[in-house]
């Protein structure tokens, strides 16, 4: 298990083009950073992830050249890039205002940065077109800024951001400023772009189900740390830490300690039951552990089910909502503590439980995750 006290040091698979080294800022007294590591490989989609004032906005900007560490290094494609300027970095930042110039059309936004490096004309115009057409504008390249959607001014940022080449691809909340339904639909259209033109890319974000679903990896930061690293599904199935497991998704947490503890199984127990694991943790008797268990996998049901022997728990439903494709339940258990509950809808005739209708939850043992911290 992680500790987050510790600065958590990720070996990739691939090369480690960006390289971050024990990366502290410093703002008067209070570590805006605090001794961050990680390796991001070539062409990978790196979030970071977190709530307002974790440090994920400062430690973008450090890697666009906007703050300056206070001690560390940050190296890109085997460079050490941490005291060179922002207009001498291979990078390209991408705002969630994404400041386009509203006087200029389509094409002469994307070509904006090229000609200001003076590329040759027949050059600018090629790699426009190229632009326009892997985000799919090509026929809106006479329109204004004004003239588009909240998604296509996106893609327009996008494109002048790739038409220059960066090495490493800098988004700050880039779904930020679309409703939600639209948020949806372009985190799959700006996951399959940057994707296409193999680009490496750093992506802040306080949006869990951004993060899930455009990122190879998530860092999810807390206090200027990296509390855990790692793929979307491991840190939502196998969270570190009580801090992960809290703030991806939802869950459940109860708090209790290990009475058994076996190769194949381990059992602790709480004021409100006992938890039965299939596998062993190798821990001491009478630790003191934290059980997790997502909503989405527990079962509800009016009768018992067969086996009522583990983590089988009766109470009361107390809450509940029909959202459509599924329902959340808040069942009351022996002692007041509440169970929130995720049912699927998987056929259209349903028989929803009612407030105050005594029920069973039930979840298999593999369903939970024992954490330390």
């Amino acid at each position: 298990m992680a500790n987050p006290s510790h600065p958590m040091l990720v070996k990739s698979a691939d090369q480690r083009f960006v390289h971050i080294d024990r990366l502290i800022k410093r703002f008067d007294d209070v570590a805006a950073v605090d001794e961050v590591s990680v390796d991001i490989a070539k062409g990978e989609i790196f979030a970071l992830l977190g709530s307002s004032g974790c440090g994920k906005s400062t430690l973008l900007r450090m890697l666009a050249g906007f703050e300056t560490p206070t001690t560390g290094t940050i190296e890109l494609d085997g460079v050490d890039i941490a005291s060179m300027p922002p207009y001498e970095r291979p990078i390209n930042m991408m705002f969630q205002s994404y400041a386009l110039f509203p006087h200029l059309t389509v094409w002469e936004n994307v070509a904006f940065g090229l000609k200001r490096e003076g590329m040759p004309t027949k050059e600018i115009g090629d790699r426009v077109e190229s632009m326009l057409n892997i985000v799919q504008l090509k026929p809106y390249a006479k329109r204004k800024p004004h003239q588009l959607s909240g998604g296509q001014q996106q893609r327009v940022a996008l494109a002048r951001c790739l038409a220059k080449s960066p090495k490493l691809l800098l988004l700050d909340e880039p779904l930020g400023a679309l409703d939600r339904k639209l948020r949806e639909q372009t985190q799959f259209e700006l996951h399959n772009i940057i994707k296409k033109v193999g680009v490496t890319c750093v992506l802040v974000t306080h949006d869990q189900e951004e993060a899930m679903t455009m990122a190879d990896r998530i860092a999810v930061m807390s206090s200027g740390r990296f509390m855990q690293v790692g793929k979307p599904h491991e840190i939502y199935e196998t969270p570190s830490c009580k801090f992960v497991a809290d703030f991806i998704g939802n869950v459940n947490l109860f708090d209790g300690k290990l009475v058994e503890d076996e190769s194949d199984h381990c059992v602790v127990a709480s004021e409100h039951g006992r938890f039965y694991l299939d596998h062993g943790i190798t821990g001491t008797q009478g630790m003191d552990l934290t059980v997790a268990v997502r909503p989405e996998k527990i079962n509800l049901s009016r009768t018992p089910p067969a086996d009522t022997s583990q983590n089988c728990f009766k109470g009361i439903i107390s809450d509940s909502g029909y959202f459509g494709s599924f329902s959340l339940y808040r069942m009351t258990l022996a002692g007041g503590r509440r169970l929130q509950i995720q049912i699927t809808h998987q056929h259209r005739h349903i028989e929803l439980l009612s407030d105050g209708e005594e029920a069973y939850a039930s979840f298999a043992p593999d369903s939970l995750v024992v954490l330390s911290s």
